[in-house]
């Protein structure tokens, strides 16, 4: 019989785990939870006190008999997953299912994967915390009713597949309301000037921007008309010491946030390239609210500092939380040992690891000291206006040898220069240039995944395990998504005082275009105005932060679980009855935009199954509605009449091509091109409006040589047979479904019987294809009407 038997949930938990213990302990994973809430129903029976409705999951049934096995083998299991919620609700579940007793099994929790934090959490092991695995579940189960009983609301009131989550619909609230900002965001137009002074020495030049902004042109052309009989004199040079701190080690949302905005990492990647760090032993849990470091941490770190910088870089903090309900006795994410510059990884991992390591570092060392100069300088015949300019000299470098954080804001000052030309009081300076810029105000920046998770985290909405799942699941439900903006052009003016005459320039640049950053679909608007308007308080900030600290209290031990179910089960499910049996006038998201000059007949923008279209009359008129999708860049919420009325232009014929017409069209998938029975994707750097018959004519002849290198073989045995080419390999069509080609078979060689065979000797559920689908949506079907 084994002595020991250690479960984690991750395998690559388990590989590291195994190497510091000895032969009398097995390390076995989990793969996460073994069990879930049962997927038909609700799987909670709210009458019962919300007793949830667990069932094993189907691809952990194998693993399950092997634990059993594992455990009755074993005189002792170690319940060791993470030391959160949700790793004490994994060790629960796994403590139930395996039928383990209190006297054999026993909890370790770690915040490091070391040896000395595995010894320790051996020889102090506790019992399973249950207020930490009610806390779980009842975020788990609340979840549920919340996703159960909205999303079939917003299939019957809005359109089929739909879904609504608690946590999600909040997050995509706030993304759809920074949009509307930028919408209704009206631009102002303004001047800033800056001018280059000599100075009496007739070799050093400064540059300074005037502390007032003008709103025209000819007030700007005043103003600089007055300079040209100014006198400019330095009237005061103000010089104070002044110091930076180092920003705090990281939490699992700063971490997230700097990680885009020094390398790039998406919220979900920087996690999983983050659980690989810890699950190989090389940084502490990166699911943590606290900025609490080890004394062993600190002492460490202090070493390491002294070692490679001096004593004098040494300043050793211990930062306070400021978070609500953050767990103080976990640590912040850092290094498992300071002095480890490199570790074996992965490219990504390596970056993630250096910018842990030096952010660690960098919070234990001393304060950069600055020098910080204001010049001002007055100008004679204009008492109310002076220029100003800053000067910053780094006087000791402190951490900032080692790191400095960055920012999503635009915080860059280009007035401030580094060390200053000597100067005093009362000298006069010599204007050579002084230059007017026309400029717009800024509109409110759309969030990146890194300001949304500040964003969440400010509110109080979420906890650090769910920031990254809710900012995926968004954008996998179709109600945002992370892309580009193009912007617009816009000419900006420039008026240049030199040698006693002004100059006008004019030059173009691009405003409003933005780059990977989170932007509302029309679903999503749709789906947020429906669940704000009916239910307002799942939609409410406040509400939503409330029941996170309610959370928490469950955690603590101070609230019952169920009691936090119930109070929103009486508030939730009473409107939800109400609003499911409500009727609307018009469909919900639905935008009426005028009338068709044409026809008379109203012109309406709204979400449908596949998407956002406009409507030229009603289901209620005789002739039958024209239908036009929206195209890239339109949204229902923005869309004009004659935008709308210009998208019924298509079909439209673009040429011919020997004699036979070329369609344009926008269908389910976009734009396309059809040409004797075929059809051709539109690219997106073409327009279906205006693309020529010479571009179509491209487009169809490259479709052709595509198509005709897409056949390897075909056979007279049977004409639906096909080996073709694809965008994964060669490989078997028949009857509409798919087959894979075995790896080192060369696919020109095969009979008929050969690929018979193949088709034959592949499981169903491996074949892809129009047969699988319809199997199970028949399948679909029989259950529904039981």
């Amino acid at each position: 019989m084994q002595k020991n038997l250690v479960i984690v949930e991750s395998p690559a938990k388990a590989k590291t785990i195994e190497k510091f213990l000895g032969t009398d302990y097995r390390v076995l994973s989990s793969y996460g939870h073994i069990r879930d809430l049962k997927e038909k129903g609700l799987g909670v029976d709210v009458k019962n006190h919300f007793q949830p409705e667990y069932v094993i999951s189907t691809d952990k049934k194998e693993l399950v008999k092997q634990l059993k096995k594992a455990s009755n083998d074993s005189e002792i299991i170690w319940l060791a997953s993470d030391e959160d919620r949700e790793g004490e609700a994994i060790a629960w579940h796994l403590y139930e299912v395996l039928k383990l007793n209190e006297k054999d099994c026993k909890r370790i929790v770690f915040h490091e994967i070391t040896k000395p934090a595995i010894q320790k959490a051996i020889e102090n092991p506790r019992q399973i915390d249950f207020n930490l695995v009610d806390a779980q579940q009842a975020r788990r189960v609340l979840d549920r009713i919340v996703g159960f009983e909205l999303s079939p609301i917003l299939w019957k009131k809005i359109m089929p597949a739909l879904s609504a989550g608690r946590v999600q619909s909040v997050a995509v609230r706030l993304i759809v309301e920074r949009e509307r900002e930028i919408n209704q965001f009206n631009a102002e137009v303004y001047f800033k000037v800056h001018a280059q002074f000599l100075l009496p020495d007739g070799k050093s030049v400064i540059k300074g921007e005037l502390n007032k902004r003008f709103q025209s042109e000819q007030e700007v052309k005043t103003f600089l008309e007055s300079l040209k009989q100014a006198r400019f004199t330095i009237e005061d040079i103000n010089t104070r010491p002044g110091k930076k701190s180092p920003a705090p080690p990281f939490t699992t949302s700063t971490l997230q946030q700097e990680a885009s905005r020094k390398i790039g990492f998406s919220v979900s990647q920087t996690m999983a390239v983050a659980q690989k760090l810890y699950e190989a032993g090389f940084i502490t849990y990166m699911r943590t609210d606290s900025l609490n470091l080890s004394s062993l941490a600190l002492n460490t770190t202090k070493k390491e500092i002294e070692e490679e910088f001096g004593s004098k870089y040494v300043k050793t903090r211990q930062f306070q939380t400021k978070t609500k309900g953050a767990q103080e006795a976990h640590e912040a994410i850092r290094p498992t040992f300071v002095n480890q510059q490199e570790i074996n990884g992965s490219a990504q991992e390596k970056r993630l690891y250096k910018l842990i390591r030096e952010r660690t570092i960098a919070s234990q060392m001393a304060d950069a000291e600055l020098e910080k100069t204001t010049v001002t300088i007055g100008i004679s015949n204009r008492s109310a206006e002076k220029f100003l300019l800053q000067g910053e000299v780094i006087k000791f470098d402190g951490f900032l040898r080692v790191y400095l954080e960055d920012s999503d804001e635009e915080t860059a000052d280009e007035n401030t220069e580094g060390l200053l030309p000597p100067m005093h009081v009362t000298d006069e300076l010599n204007l050579t240039e002084a230059t007017a810029t026309e400029r717009l105000t800024q509109r409110p920046a759309r969030y990146t995944e890194a300001s949304l998770v500040r964003k969440l985290e400010e509110q109080g909405i979420g906890r650090p395990s769910t920031y990254a799942p809710t900012i995926s699941t968004i954008q996998q439900r179709g109600y945002v998504v992370k892309g580009n903006k193009e912007g617009s052009k816009k000419d900006f003016m420039t008026l240049t005082l030199q040698n006693n005459t002004i100059n006008k320039t004019v030059k173009s640049e691009t405003v409003g275009a933005d780059k990977n950053k989170l932007m509302p679909t029309d679903s999503g608007m749709v789906v947020n105005d429906f669940l704000i308007e009916h239910f307002p308080s799942v939609m409410d900030y406040n509400f939503t932060a409330d029941l996170e600290k309610e959370f928490d209290k469950i955690a603590e031990g101070s609230r019952k679980w169920t009691d936090t179910l119930q109070k929103f089960y009486d508030m939730f499910h009473p409107i939800v009855e109400m609003v499911s049996a409500s009727k609307t006038e018009r469909k919900i998201g639905e935008r009426i935009l005028g009338t068709d000059p044409k026809t008379g007949k109203p012109v309406s923008a709204k979400i449908g199954r596949f998407g956002a279209f406009v409507q030229i009359g009603s289901a209620d008129d005789d002739a039958k509605p024209q239908f036009a999708a929206l195209v890239g860049g339109q949204s229902i919420e923005t869309i004009t009449l004659e935008e709308a009325i210009h998208l019924f232009s298509l079909p439209r014929t673009v040429g011919e091509l020997d004699g036979k017409p070329v369609i344009a069209a926008i269908g389910r998938f976009g734009p396309y091109l059809k040409y004797e029975n075929a059809f051709a994707p539109i690219p997106k750097t073409f327009d279906p409006y205006h693309i020529t018959i010479e571009e179509a004519e491209q487009i169809i002849r490259e479709k052709k040589e595509k198509d005709a290198n897409r056949l390897i073989k075909a056979f007279a045995e049977d004409e639906k047979l096909q080996l073709l080419n694809g965008r994964f390999g060669p490989y078997i069509s028949y009857d509409k479904t798919n087959y894979k080609i075995p790896k080192g078979t060369e696919p020109k060689d095969l009979s008929y019987d050969d690929v018979m065979k193949i088709i034959q000797e592949t499981p169903y559920k491996a074949a892809k294809g129009k047969k699988k689908a319809t199997k199970t949506t028949a399948k679909k079907k029989t259950n529904s009407k039981k």
